[in-house]
């Protein structure tokens, strides 16, 4: 199975393969310090601890193995600012994508440099037809992205779990085809 880069070179920050538990405290870090910003949308918010970033970074190991996820620290002078991965989406070729940010990363571009890094990546890869990214119908900023990057709106639907504080509990999924590969 062909696999992604483990560094992605972004001009002023660059996207590293988590490194296991060796990155327990940056990762940990990282999450404390973006709760606040990151509870109103993301459900897993609500269940940080110590625990849970640690097999966070474990489930990172085995899985990028396996290819059913590849996660990325968002690192700039080394220091992660947030995270984006590429996941298994439920149908075969194709894979979504997340992102997020430490809120003093925000506002400048990052995520969405970070995720045009990431579907060219996912597109160099020979099994990859389509790309998705969803969002709940209220994240203004995570919707800017996939429009950004010439994604196209293809349904809305309820959420499969509660909707988040800020959310609406509908979610917004885009979608992004290959470009041809030559022959």
């Amino acid at each position: 199975m062909a696999r992604p880069s483990q560094l992605i070179e972004c001009g002023d920050f660059v996207l590293r393969r988590w490194r296991g538990q060796e990155d327990f405290a940056p990762a940990f870090q990282l999450i404390e310090e973006s709760l606040e910003h990151l509870l109103p949308w993301e459900p897993w918010a609500a269940g940080h601890s110590e625990e849970s970033t640690r097999t966070l970074l474990a489930n990172s190991e085995s899985k990028w193995a396996t290819g059913e996820v590849f996660n990325y620290a968002i690192t700039q002078d080394g220091v992660p600012i947030g995270m984006c991965q590429s996941y298994r989406a439920p149908e075969p070729r194709g894979r979504c994508l997340g992102y997020w940010l430490h809120p003093a990363a925000t506002g400048r571009g990052i995520a969405t440099k970070a995720a045009a890094a990431l579907v060219t990546e996912m597109f160099a890869l020979p099994d990859v037809e389509y790309l998705e990214i969803t969002h709940d119908s209220a994240n203004a900023s995570s919707a800017a992205i996939p429009r950004r990057l010439g994604f196209t709106e293809t349904h809305r639907e309820p959420a499969a779990q509660p909707a988040p504080p800020a959310g609406s509990g509908i979610n917004v999924t885009w979608r992004l085809d290959c470009p041809a590969r030559p022959a």
